[in-house]
């Protein structure tokens, strides 16, 4: 559906590889949430980023397919210019601020007899679960301010309890919006059971053919989502990582990032017991200098996948070289079988 989607909305002829509801894919792939790929016509894997540089990927495709002699213009594909749907106002409700260090939790929701048109998001960190109820662009839908608000009330596992366990949106003078409804709440105690959160709003959509009262229930565990990727930031939080500031977070988040994928020998997302008692090996095979220190170069340069990891390089180049991971497997249509060695054969 969200294939369709897309390309009738941009008028797309090209083939599409969409993953499943597992994100198999996604997993084969390496779990990276912005990386990039070239698959040449046999199916194989010819060029692998972690994380797109879209420079280097031109360059790389008029190396692989020829330079364009004459680049497409919109005013070549001669689309009919359509003014867009009118949509609900956004910006209208504030965004909450959340900790910095929340993961994404496991969510399940519960049968419904009316689609799922807001989508609730939860993360966790410490004790505070972030709750977000997010409008799915596709059934084009906003909330009716002039309706009840939107609810929410937590039913939570035994030795568990939350505060506040219900909760109600604000009510806003507009008429519509469609702001995601965001809440934080206190967890006291653990459980391997799941919390139950209810929400009842009133879905409208913006053809103003109905507007409906809807209930669904969702069972939250206590478990990170590794596919539940991230949040979008909002103008303000963006903002805060231009500059200086910015470019000192991203160099602090990058190192994070290639000390995780070091002690993360089996690459599933996670440190486990077995990981964190090999770390001391893991992190010695980083230090090229041997003086029993890890410099800035060292831990960004050359953790496990990180800039300087040969898969990532191009062949013939400095920057990458054919895929030779056993984890990537040969995508075309009548072959599945595991990509060959750095050589790129099978």
């Amino acid at each position: 559906m969200h294939v369709d989607e897309a390309k009738q909305t941009l008028g797309s002829r090209i083939p599409w590889i969409c993953d499943n509801m597992d994100n198999d894919l996604k997993h084969t792939l390496g779990n990276r949430p912005n990386s990039e790929f070239i698959i040449d016509p046999e199916g194989k894997v010819v060029v692998s980023r972690e994380w797109s540089r879209p420079e280097e990927l031109r360059s790389d495709l008029e190396r692989l397919v020829g330079p364009v002699t004459k680049p497409t213009t919109i005013s070549d594909l001669q689309m009919p210019i359509r003014k867009p749907p009118q949509k609900a106002a956004t910006g209208i409700v504030k965004r909450i601020t959340v900790p910095g260090d929340m993961s994404p939790l496991m969510i399940t929701a519960r049968k419904s007899e009316t689609p799922h048109y807001a989508k609730l998001r939860a993360e966790m960190s410490g004790d505070q679960i972030y709750l977000g109820f997010f409008l799915d662009p596709l059934y084009k839908v906003h909330w009716n301010n002039k309706a009840p608000a939107l609810t929410f009330d937590i039913k939570t596992p035994t030795g568990v309890s939350v505060t506040p366990a219900t909760g109600t949106s604000e009510k806003l003078e507009v008429d519509a919006d469609a702001d995601p409804r965001e809440f934080l709440v206190t967890l006291d105690g653990r459980s391997s059971d799941p919390m139950l959160v209810t929400v009842k709003y009133f879905a409208c959509d913006d053809a103003e053919t109905f507007c409906i009262p809807v209930k669904q229930e969702y069972e939250v565990s206590f478990e990170r989502d590794r596919d539940g990727g991230s949040r979008r930031q909002s103008g303000d939080r963006m903002a805060q990582n231009r500059g200086s500031f910015g470019r000192a977070r991203m160099r602090e988040m990058m190192q994070r990032m290639a000390i995780m994928r070091t002690l993360d020998i089996n690459s599933d997302g996670e440190i486990s017991a077995e990981e964190i008692e090999a770390a001391p090996e893991s992190l010695r095979q980083l230090d090229k200098d041997s003086n029993d220190r890890l410099s800035t170069e060292e831990i960004r340069g050359q953790g496990r996948g990180g800039f300087s990891d040969p898969r990532f390089r191009r062949p013939g180049g400095p920057s990458m070289q054919h895929f030779g991971d056993p984890r990537f497997r040969n995508f075309a249509p009548e072959r599945n079988s595991p990509a060959g060695p750095a050589n790129g054969s099978r």
